[in-house]
């Protein structure tokens, strides 16, 4: 009952600080960004002066269209932005993808927003698909763009930021699959018994302790002057969720998405507060809610 309470709260009473952190000369990054949270943090990000922001998508055309909605709505010059292929349901991109990091001058942050709700069951890379995106292909793209980071921030005397895109949904994942006797990757891979429902939020569960073992193995310091948190954007309108579903379903759903969500415009503030220059060195392994370090923690031994 705590968590609803909180959630409404967040969500009615709260609406989350419009970002004014001064980005100037910084090179960032941003997955998932072609169209909801991700385009949005974009736009604010080069209205607050970034000098590049990379779009890292699934889908090369689908990225340039946004960045031609982008150029047309900010007046900024196409220079500033950039396309690079990242497909989180593949190992190899992403790999790919952090090889091309190692090669840039310098990186000041990243935004990994890029994830997936579905409830449908699909396996990618031996795993179940919100496994396989939300959690694995998150961390290994943390663990890629990590020496970059630290390697900009000696450089530049900056303090880098990694940023993880969570869920206060976490907080209500039953995780049945933690009960068992054996691996638990090998019971989330199961697809007879599976609750789907309940699998974005074991996800960002498990995408949460990822985030704090992490923060705790590269703490603070002059070797690993990069703060890693794990932020939630709250329930926002946005096309995360795209299966095909009935007429009554998604009645209820658009009904509920009108009444408490928010824009993907507030929602991304949460986003870009999670990398500003300027965060609180307090936030390096915690959950960010409305855009302050939350209260409300899970124990890492769920």
């Amino acid at each position: 009952m705590s968590y609803f309470l909180t959630f409404l709260h967040s969500q009615l009473f709260v609406t989350p600080t419009y970002p004014t952190s001064d980005f100037s000369n910084q090179v960032l990054i941003v997955t998932g960004s072609n169209t909801g949270l991700g385009f949005e943090a974009v736009k604010h990000l080069l209205r607050l002066n970034a000098a590049k922001v990379i779009l890292a998508v699934r889908t090369v055309s689908k990225g340039e269209a946004a960045v031609q909605k982008i150029v047309a709505t900010t007046k900024c010059s196409p220079s500033r932005l950039d396309v690079w292929p990242l497909d989180l349901s593949k190992y190899d991109s992403v790999k790919q993808f952090g090889a091309r990091v190692h090669t840039m001058d310098r990186l000041d942050g990243l935004i990994q927003n890029a994830g997936i709700l579905t409830s449908n069951w699909e396996t990618c890379e031996t795993h179940e698909s919100h496994i396989t995106v939300n959690v694995i292909s998150a961390a290994l793209l943390g663990l890629e763009v990590l020496p970059k980071l630290r390697e900009s921030a000696k450089k530049t005397g900056l303090r880098g930021r990694l940023s993880f895109v969570g869920s206060d949904l976490q907080y209500i994942a039953k995780f049945k699959e933690k009960e068992t006797n054996g691996r638990i990757f090998d019971a989330l891979d199961a697809k007879e018994g599976a609750d789907m429902s309940d699998r974005y939020n074991v996800s960002k569960l498990l995408l949460l302790y990822y985030v704090r073992i992490l923060a705790e193995m590269a703490p603070l310091g002059p070797e690993s002057n990069i703060i890693i948190d794990n932020t939630t954007p709250g329930a926002c309108k946005s096309d995360i969720f795209r299966d095909e579903v009935g007429w009554f379903k998604r009645m209820v759903m658009n009904v509920g998405i009108s009444m408490l969500a928010r824009t993907t415009e507030v929602g991304s503030r949460t986003l870009v507060h999670a990398i500003k220059p300027d965060l609180e060195p307090q936030a390096h392994g915690a959950f960010l809610m409305d855009c302050k370090i939350a209260k409300y923690v899970i124990k890492l031994s769920h």
